[in-house]
């Protein structure tokens, strides 16, 4: 008999999408969601935000790192941390048990949803611009996606009906 990955794990920058098509694919598939920002928040009982500004943006990677992990679901649907590409060992982890798809939104369209880049609490270098985050971290979705969903024109529903079809779910 087959083995098949159980969790569908999405990965993609902030304001993807990860989070809310999360919550409408969990409700749509019969699974469980889990949030893995929300995870490293309540572990911490700090906002991403106040990690980044008392430890910086390795801090919060590296207590990412640590939550995904120790991650031990089954049947679930898991919206990573924008920033979980960093982490090769908790990529395969994931990997392990899940698809992983990555929700391929256009650096425009991000620009245009994310208006709180000063507070958001994104892992990512003082110097570094959210264009210059954009560019490294795509790099990364693409190597550790099993599927790519190219979400330019498509709803939240649209998107969650695009991963059924991929995944075959």
């Amino acid at each position: 008999m087959k083995e098949t990955r159980s969790n569908i794990v999405l990965i993609g920058m902030p304001g993807a999408g990860k989070s809310t098509v999360g919550v409408i694919l969990a409700k749509q598939t019969s699974r469980d969601f889990v949030d893995t920002d929300v995870l490293i928040q309540t572990s911490q009982s700090r906002t991403l935000q106040e990690i980044v500004d008392l430890g910086g943006y390795a801090a919060l990677r590296e207590i990412e790192e640590g939550i995904l992990l120790g991650l031990s679901v089954h049947n679930h649907v898991i919206a990573t941390g924008g920033s979980a590409v960093y982490s090769d060992p908790s990529m395969c982890h994931l990997k392990s048990d899940g698809v992983i798809l990555f929700l391929d939104v256009d650096l425009s369209a991000l620009e245009s949803r994310v208006h709180d880049f000063k507070t958001r609490g994104l892992a990512k270098r003082p110097d570094q611009s959210f264009a210059d985050l954009f560019r490294e971290r795509f790099v990364l979705y693409t190597k550790y996606a099993d599927i790519t969903i190219k979400c330019a024109g498509l709803t939240q529903e649209d998107v969650c009906a695009r991963i059924i079809e991929e995944t075959k779910i």
